[in-house]
Parts: C-alpha cells; sequence; structure tokens
C-alpha cells in the first residue's frame, strides 16, 4: 500500500526533478531482465541531494512509526537499501544489518551482514520494488536466520500485478512512499512528458511485457 497521497505526490515530484527516474517511451530503457521500458528509476541519486535525502529519510522513518510498533533491528536490501536503511537505523536508534544479493564468496560466507538474532523484530528497507522477486528474497534469508519480519518499506514502487502476488505469496506487507501512478501525475502535470507519452506509459502499466515486445 502507499504510506500517503501527499508524500506519494511529493517523493515522485522529487525524483523528477533530481532524475532519479527517467522516462522516454519513444527510446526505452532495457532493463537487466531484457525487458524494455519507458521508465528507468535510480533513487541512489536522491543521496547526493541533501534535501531530497532527507525528506526520504524523514518519511521511511514515519511509515515505519505508523505502521510498526515493535522494531528490533532495520535491514537495507543491497546495495540501494543499504545507504537509506542505514539512515533509517540510526534515526530510530536501532541496530542496522543488510542483506547481500547473494552469499559471500570468501571469509564468514555471510549472506547477512552485521548481528541479527533469532526472534528479533526486522523492517526491511528498500528503494525500488518492480517484480518484488529480489526484494523477497531479502526477506527469505531473514526469516531462514530465524529472525522475524514484520514489512518491507520501499521508497518507489511501480506497482505491478505480479509484484502485489509475490507480496501476498509470502506473507508480507509492503508500504511504498510513492508509486507509478504518483508519478505519472506529477510527469504530466510538471511536463516532463507529453500526453501521447502519458497514454505509452499508462499502457506500459497494464502489460510491461506486451509493450516490450511492441516496440523490440
Amino acid at each position: 500500500m502507499i504510506y500517503n497521497s501527499e508524500t506519494a505526490d511529493q517523493i515522485a515530484l522529487n525524483l523528477l526533478e533530481i532524475k532519479a527516474i527517467k522516462l522516454s517511451p519513444s527510446n526505452p530503457f532495457t532493463w537487466a531482465s531484457g525487458l524494455r521500458s519507458p521508465i528507468y528509476c535510480d533513487n541512489r541519486v536522491a543521496l547526493s541531494y541533501p534535501e531530497k535525502r532527507t525528506y526520504i529519510k524523514n518519511q521511511l522513518v514515519n511509515a515505519i512509526r505508523d505502521n510498526f510498533s515493535d522494531v528490533d533491528v532495520i535491514a537495507g536490501v543491497a546495495t540501494a537499501g543499504i545507504p537509506q536503511g542505514a539512515l533509517v537505523a540510526d534515526v530510530l536508534g536501532l541496530p542496522f544489518v543488510y542483506i547481500r544479493s547473494s552469499a559471500k564468496a570468501h571469509g564468514m560466507t555471510n549472506k547477512i551482514e552485521g548481528k541479527l538474532d533469532k526472534g528479533q523484530k526486522v523492517v526491511v528497507i528498500e528503494d525500488l520494488v518492480s517484480t518484488g522477486k529480489s526484494s523477497l528474497l531479502a526477506v527469505d534469508a531473514i526469516r531462514d536466520s530465524g529472525a522475524i519480519v514484520e514489512g518491507m518499506v520501499a521508497i518507489f514502487t511501480y506497482g505491478l500485478d505480479i509484484a502485489e502476488k509475490n507480496f501476498v505469496d509470502k506473507n508480507c506487507e509492503l508500504i511504498a512512499l510513492s508509486d507509478y501512478n504518483a508519478m505519472i501525475g506529477k510527469a504530466v502535470g510538471g511536463n516532463y512528458v507529453t500526453q501521447d507519452d502519458e497514454l505509452s506509459l499508462l499502457e506500459w502499466r497494464k502489460d510491461p511485457k506486451k509493450w516490450s515486445d511492441g516496440v523490440g
């Protein structure tokens, strides 16, 4: 779910302003999966803008305080969730760990870096949710360690149906500060895209694979 509409709109506007979100329906981006997309989102850009970074941090903190009453540890998903998670943990005065995408190949071969004990209650911080697959691998790692995942808070989600299904299947609550719908509203209102671009962006949201195949 979205934390609240006011935050969703402001986050979307902030990300568009600093080009953390880039829109190009006529010259689409290619994701690592091979999917062609009219949108590319890299929220790490916000770390270079203190005012935007602070707003994101404070809204992540507020979302946690409003939705999770009992939290022992904050966990960041590597790599983009690490700095945001560390900032949030510092404000809340909580321990911080981060979850690797795969176990370290040498040394202690850890997948979870930091001290996490069985039974501890964890809120996961994520930068971006697309299908949710990589985000939920972090959830699996935490649960496999014996800790309890209270939920995940993300800066931005594309709001894809497959992501919603994946989070429901994993019984993991997802709260996002902003989403694709809020972003389109701000992109159109701020003249970041044309009306024709808006139609293309909406078509992608309905069926990303069909849209990708059509421009491939």
